[in-house]
């Protein structure tokens, strides 16, 4: 049995990853917008000048751990990037950080569904 847990660690893994990529769901997003969520698009800044949603701010993922603090902890924070990765890692940093309420949109492009 004991030759067994050596399996374990990247089923864990692999659980792990799908569960941070998971997406906020539409009425989710809507409702978090309405009580005042804060949009971060965690790509880098070249990404977010070629294309970006107007409400969001940009705080790339690799800044994200300095820069927490311009965030409203008090307020939902909904997290993008291009595909989901680097926002579900960083609902990570922020949970850290103390946040409560932070959500991994996935593809900043889904912002344009919500809010329309």
């Amino acid at each position: 049995m004991a030759e067994y847990w050596i399996y374990l660690i990247p089923v864990a893994a692999i659980g792990y990853l799908l569960w941070s990529r998971r997406s906020a769901s539409s009425a989710d997003v809507k409702a978090l917008i309405g009580r005042g969520a804060q949009i971060v698009d965690v790509r880098t800044k070249g990404e977010f000048r070629t294309a970006s949603h107007p409400k969001a701010i940009n705080i790339p993922a690799d800044q994200l751990d300095e820069r927490s603090k311009e965030l409203d902890p008090g307020r939902p924070v909904l997290l993008c990037c291009d595909s989901g990765s680097r926002s579900g890692f960083a609902v990570s940093i922020l949970k850290r950080k103390g946040f409560k309420e932070v959500h991994n949109l996935g593809s900043w492009r889904r912002i344009q569904s919500f809010l329309s």
